[in-house]
């Protein structure tokens, strides 16, 4: 059976997941994914450490161009 991106089952052909989507519309099934297990915290400092060093790259980048 595939995995959706956070491991979770889902039924491989259209039908089965067209039930799943209809359960989960009528509340017979959760849509929660399970706690991946990361911490909130860090991954919230990741977002913000990325965007600081795509700001520095473009930066630097920009000056290079124009050198």
């Amino acid at each position: 059976m595939p995995r959706g991106p956070k491991g979770e089952k889902r039924p491989a052909d259209v039908i089965g997941n067209a039930v799943k989507v209809m359960r989960i519309a009528t509340g017979e099934e959760s849509d929660v994914a399970p706690d991946d297990g990361k911490n909130k915290a860090a991954q919230a400092l990741g977002r913000l450490g990325g965007a600081a060093r795509a700001s520095s790259v473009l930066h630097s980048m920009m000056i290079r161009s124009w050198a």
